[in-house]
């Protein structure tokens, strides 16, 4: 059985590009299917923010060839699991969940605390969030296997 994991985040082109690449590194098994999307659609079809790909690269993951998508509403079908990096995020896809199953596909990756958006930031947000997305991936992939 094939487990589907998507990662939001606004424009998906710098966090949730990061968490799908640190998690594909992590899940290499063909069960799990792992995207990223944003709640926006500003930067569709365009690569993740440079920073996030050299932080990625830095830790030896490609996210280069990734293309940002927008969140649809039919990814509450086509997906387990549903990760947003804050609080904005997760409201704005909870609503729009149509049935209490499809919110209940949809968590903070940190539980209780928000992935900082790094875009305004320099390169130190960047290596910020890649670590504390390998973190939260770290719980996903455990969870996922125990």
């Amino acid at each position: 059985m094939e487990i589907n994991i998507l990662m939001v985040c606004l424009g998906n082109i710098c966090r949730s590009p990061i968490a799908e690449g640190v998690l594909k590194s992590k899940l290499s098994s063909i069960h799990f299917r792992i995207d990223s999307a944003g709640t926006e659609s500003f930067h569709v079809g365009k690569p993740p923010d440079y920073r996030s790909i050299k932080v990625a690269s830095d830790h030896g993951i490609d996210i280069s060839l990734q293309k940002a998508r927008a969140f649809q509403v039919e990814d509450f079908n086509l997906f387990d699991k549903i990760y947003v990096m804050d609080r904005n995020n997760l409201k704005v896809i909870k609503q729009l969940a149509e049935t209490s199953k499809q919110r209940d596909k949809v968590s903070l990756i940190l539980e209780n605390q928000e992935v900082p958006d790094p875009y305004l930031g320099d390169e130190r947000d960047f290596k910020m969030v890649f670590g504390l997305l390998n973190k939260a991936c770290d719980k996903i992939k455990f969870d996922l296997i125990n």
